[in-house]
């Protein structure tokens, strides 16, 4: 296949990139920079130059390969709406280049704001409906276009894809904890984040938009929920600073943007994706990139 990704020199996308590559597909990929044009096609990438604003890049990407995988965010926490509106655009976009032809559209998703009190299952619907919600409603806007004779597909990822050069979440607690002077957890602790490692992720995308039906929603999550009392404690280690109970309405202030999401439960199963994909992650796990000591250098 050739396969079209957005966000292909992300965090998530330059793994699926070599994941695509070392099992023998081709790759078009969006760069947005130089510097980004410049480190897919060392890889060996079709480079194509566009951001997701650039709805007609977005189209030609989509229409001269065999399947779109939508990796791509503008993760603007000051403005939700901005980052809601491109996300709802590109897919819209994207899906409307598809129709008809049954070719995969992979968008990727997030477990957090289903609010259930336990894991969410790949059973469990998105509450997320309409433009203005989060995500701009793109995990449902997707999933309708397979009555449209597209094969969408979503993968819903842990809020911990980690592994060494991991700039995401996990990093952003640590530079939180050194700023503070000690990392700190929302409450008791007690409530728990998925988790997976970053070859695991991308080798679980691969396998979907080989293989998967039109409208599987997928949990690429390895660990189920990891407490964040255990995060921050390793995070503290790992930094020879001390640990804390962060209350939760100073959570935004003492631990900056990531305050909040660290004080929700974003845990997760991963049964019926494992099975659909014989996907069985083999990565470390969190607490394995912990005591490597990556984050800390």
């Amino acid at each position: 296949m050739r396969v079209f990704v957005t966000g292909a020199s992300g965090w998530i996308g330059s793994h699926t990139v070599e994941e695509f590559l070392a099992t023998g597909h081709e790759v078009l990929g969006l760069a947005r920079s130089d510097a980004s044009a410049a480190a897919l096609a060392a890889k060996g990438v079709g480079v194509l130059r566009g951001d997701l604003d650039d709805l007609d890049a977005l189209r030609r990407g989509a229409a001269s390969t065999d399947g779109t995988v939508h990796l791509a965010n503008k993760h603007d926490f000051a403005r939700p709406e901005v980052s809601n509106a491109a996300e709802r655009a590109a897919v819209q976009t994207i899906g409307d280049v598809l129709t008809g032809s049954g070719r995969p559209l992979l968008i990727a998703g997030g477990l957090a704001g289903f609010g259930l009190g336990r894991p969410v299952a790949e059973t469990d619907v998105n509450p997320a409906v309409g433009p203005d919600s989060a995500r701009g409603g793109a995990e449902r806007l997707a999933l309708d276009f397979a009555e449209r004779g597209v094969r969408p597909l979503v993968a819903r990822f842990a809020p911990t894809v980690h592994g060494a050069g991991d700039h995401g979440f996990v990093a952003a607690l640590v530079a939180a904890a050194r700023a503070r002077g000690a990392s700190g957890y929302v409450g008791d602790g007690g409530h728990r984040w998925a988790a997976v490692h970053v070859t695991d992720a991308a080798r679980a995308v691969r396998l979907a938009v080989e293989g998967a039906p039109a409208g599987s929603v997928l949990h690429v999550v390895a660990e189920e929920g990891v407490p964040t009392r255990d995060v921050a404690a390793a995070i503290g280690r790992g930094l020879g600073l001390p640990v804390d109970s962060v209350d939760p309405a100073r959570a935004g202030e003492e631990l900056g943007w990531i305050g909040s999401f660290f004080g929700q439960d974003v845990s997760a199963t991963n049964d019926r994706t494992r099975a659909l994909l014989g996907w069985e992650p083999a990565g470390p796990t969190l607490a394995d990139d912990f005591a490597g000591g990556s984050y800390f250098a």
